[in-house]
């Protein structure tokens, strides 16, 4: 079964988001069903993404 593939400033929207809702003082099990990506699929977007910017991610 293959997923969704995302773009770079698609990942980048997921990682802000998830951002805000650690900020909020959710849990990351609950942040990744929010966002609904797999916990491996978010802890490497987190490593390769972590810290961009759209503008970076689209050079």
């Amino acid at each position: 079964m293959s997923g969704k593939r995302y773009s770079p400033e698609e990942i980048i929207s997921k990682l802000r988001e998830a951002e805000v809702f650690f900020a909020e003082g959710v849990k990351v099990g609950e942040v990744i069903r929010r966002l609904g990506v797999n916990k491996i699929t978010y802890y490497r977007w987190r490593q390769e993404y972590g810290g961009m910017k759209v503008e970076q991610a689209k050079v």
